[in-house]
């Protein structure tokens, strides 16, 4: 199984780290922001590096839009797993077309109030996967696997 751990840099990344045990066995790759705290937490990992800022940003999606095409049909994943934040939009949309399995986390910090990203990508995703029982009345279909931290 090949695995794409895609997200923004800093505490998205963070959370996508903290899944190593699932993830360091397994053939797997990385997209994320071309910053420092990227460069230096996946110094010995496969990084494509993703186009920022993102949020909300028209100019970002088209450009991310043709990363994900690139790095989708090279890689050929089997599971895109991310927690946010924009960045994931297309490679899950793309994802999807491709015929590749989606998992998204909502972030740990959102209880009560849904993420954009939460949002857009809710509708497609194979599993959605929450951290707060609270987060259940936002994503009734949601699956609460409670706390990675």
């Amino acid at each position: 199984m090949k695995v794409c751990l895609v997200g923004s840099s800093g505490g998205h990344l963070t959370h996508l780290y903290m899944l190593k045990p699932f993830w360091k066995d397994k053939d797997h790759f990385w997209v994320t922001f071309d910053k420092e705290d990227a460069r230096s937490l996946l110094q010995e990992e496969k990084m494509y590096p993703c186009y920022y800022p993102t949020n909300r940003s028209l100019k970002a999606l088209i450009k991310n839009i043709k990363i994900t095409w690139n790095v989708l049909h090279k890689e050929k994943p089997d599971l895109i797993i991310s927690c946010g934040a924009a960045v994931a939009v297309p490679f899950f949309y793309i994802g999807k077309l491709m015929g590749t399995k989606l998992i998204y986390i909502e972030v740990f910090d959102r209880i009560d109030k849904p993420t954009i990203t939460g949002k857009l990508v809710y509708p497609i995703v194979d599993k959605f996967v929450v951290l707060w029982e609270e987060q259940k009345k936002v994503y009734p279909k949601a699956v609460n696997l409670g706390s990675i931290f």
